[in-house]
C-alpha cells in the first residue's frame, strides 16, 4: 500500500505546482483568445458555463490556506478542516480526511492522493466565490476490491479497475448544484477522469472525479 510519505512527495509538489500552472497557463491563453479507463466508453460534454470555469483563477486562489467541509452521508460523519497553509500538508489533518473518504463498508482506509483532496477542495471553494458555501457531500471514496466487485454483482456502476481502489477517485455532490454544473466545473480543472451520474429524486445524482487520465463519460 502506497504510503502517505510517498504520496506526499511525488504528489504535492505536482499539487502546488500543477493544480497552478496549469490552470493559470490556460487561463492566459483564454483570455488571449477569447480525458486508466473507470467506464465502459467515453463521451466528449459540452464546456461549463462561464462562471463555472475554474480557468479563469487566479493565483491568489491557488496558493490561499485550504479547508475541505465535508459530509459522508453514509456514515454521518462531517468535518471541517483546514489541511493545507503555506504549501503544507498539516499531517493530522490529512489523516481525518484518509479516515472519513474510507470504505466504510469494508472499514478499511488508505492513503488518499492528495491530488483528489486538491480537485475536492478546489470545486468546494471555487463555488463558494459565488455564494454557495457549502460542504461537499462524499458518496463513495476509496472501496476494497471486495467492496467493488459486490457493487458490480449488484449492478452499481463499477469499473473493475476503478481508482477508488487506489485511493484516486470519489463520488461527489454540492447541494444545489446539478450534475451537469458540478461536472463541468471539475472537468475545468483538467486533472482526471470526470463521470457524470445522472439520477431523478430529490438528491439528483453525482459526479465521479478522479487523478488518471482526462476523460469523460455519462452514467
Amino acid at each position: 500500500m502506497a504510503s502517505r510519505r510517498d504520496f506526499l512527495h511525488q504528489g504535492l509538489r505536482l499539487t502546488a505546482l500543477g493544480l497552478v500552472a496549469v490552470p493559470l497557463a490556460q487561463a492566459e491563453a483564454a483570455r488571449a483568445g477569447r480525458d486508466q479507463v473507470d467506464a465502459p466508453g467515453t463521451t466528449e460534454l459540452e464546456p461549463p458555463p462561464d462562471l463555472f470555469d475554474a480557468q479563469v483563477v487566479d493565483i491568489d486562489f491557488w496558493v490561499k490556506p485550504r479547508t475541505l467541509s465535508l459530509i459522508r452521508p453514509q456514515s454521518g460523519e462531517r468535518t471541517s478542516v483546514l489541511y493545507w497553509k503555506d504549501g503544507e500538508v498539516i499531517d493530522a489533518a490529512y489523516q481525518e480526511l484518509c479516515h472519513l473518504l474510507r470504505d466504510v463498508n469494508g472499514k478499511a482506509s488508505i492513503a488518499i492522493d492528495p491530488k483528489l483532496l486538491e480537485t475536492l477542495w478546489a470545486s468546494q471553494a471555487f463555488v463558494a466565490r459565488y455564494g454557495l458555501d457549502r460542504p461537499l457531500e462524499i458518496l463513495s471514496g476509496y472501496r476494497t476490491p471486495a467492496s467493488n466487485n459486490r457493487l458490480i454483482e449488484q449492478g452499481v456502476p463499477a469499473a473493475r479497475q476503478s481508482l477508488h481502489m487506489s485511493g484516486k477517485a470519489a463520488d461527489v455532490r454540492i447541494a444545489g448544484l446539478t450534475e451537469e454544473v458540478l461536472g463541468g466545473l471539475v472537468k475545468s480543472f483538467r486533472q482526471g477522469g470526470v463521470g457524470f451520474y445522472y439520477r431523478s429524486g430529490p438528491k439528483g445524482g453525482w459526479i465521479h472525479t478522479d487523478t488518471g487520465l482526462n476523460r469523460t463519460w455519462k452514467g
